[in-house]
């Protein structure tokens, strides 16, 4: 018998968009643009700051299940499942930040996701209640209850991050794919002055603004989602030209790829330009 696929059922069903749609929508009009909503995504540390905060959570579940088995302490459970139900609202808080942002097919199975983990909290809360009014028994089963709706939750939340790569690095790491040295990649008359265009240095495709003289490449699928950031627009954040990814919003400084805004939390690979005397331009990856 082949195995039932019940991810890959839910990325193919369509029963459940209006209300993603509507909920999506609302998520990102209540956190709108800013430091609040780069934090919940993990801008400032560089990578995604939902799957730390949701293996915090489902570790303090998971040993409120063992020291049930073990018969340990109630005190200790108590203070342990305590512990966990706090940590769950600045979990919820990134995680619903993020998928907010993803594909259609990723936020079907996001949704299912929520459903699951908000089941978990329900029941895991209940057992909360019950071992504080001294029905340890009572509180134990749905305890064990909730850590089955956690774990359903936690095979899709695997499913988004390994399979739909949800939260993943999507932009080519060049350092392998572009040998060292310069690279003749175009003649600076054939550039559009001030608008970017899309070039291909052998397999990747490149990001180029021209200005004048000066000439700006990054790796052109963006971190987030590979969106084509030659489509995006230009804008000045701090003084500084970015390039605003047309697919979900992320923001990188022209510079050196840097982040400004999420949801992207990887910079954009970089590259170090320098022009011949006869107009062709030349590139390299840019040195760490």
């Amino acid at each position: 018998m082949p195995p039932i696929d019940l991810p890959g059922r839910i990325e193919r069903s369509s029963r459940a968009d209006q209300p993603i749609r509507g909920l999506a929508k609302a998520v990102r009009q209540r956190i709108g643009p800013g430091r609040l909503r780069d934090v919940l995504h993990g801008v400032p540390l560089g990578k995604p700051l939902h799957p730390p905060l949701a293996t915090f959570s489902l570790g303090c579940l998971l040993a409120t299940a063992v020291l049930d088995v073990v018969k340990a302490d109630p005190r200790a459970t108590r203070a342990l499942l305590t512990t966990g139900l706090a940590s769950v609202l600045p979990t919820a808080a990134a995680g619903i930040t993020d998928w907010s942002s993803l594909h259609r097919e990723q936020q079907r199975v996001g949704f299912v996701h929520a459903i699951a983990n908000l089941t978990a909290v329900g029941l895991y809360a209940g057992s909360l209640a019950m071992r504080l009014t001294g029905r340890e028994r009572s509180g134990r089963m749905l305890a064990f209850a909730g850590l089955g709706a956690a774990s359903m939750g936690g095979y899709l939340g695997g499913h988004l991050a390994y399979r739909q790569a949800a939260g993943a690095n999507h932009a080519e790491s060049v350092t392998h794919l572009v040998p060292l040295g310069w690279h003749d990649l175009c003649a600076l008359k054939d550039l559009p002055d001030g608008r970017p265009v899309a070039r291909r240095l052998g397999y990747i495709d490149l990001f180029v603004l021209r200005v004048g003289e000066t000439v700006s490449v990054l790796a052109d699928r963006c971190a987030h989602l590979a969106g084509p950031l030659h489509q995006g627009r230009l804008v000045s954040e701090d003084g500084e030209t970015c390039v605003v990814c047309p697919w979900h919003g992320s923001t990188f400084r022209l510079s050196d790829g840097s982040v400004a805004h999420g949801p992207a939390t990887a910079p954009q690979p970089s590259f170090e330009t320098r022009i011949r005397r006869d107009g062709i331009i030349q590139v390299r990856p840019a040195q760490a």
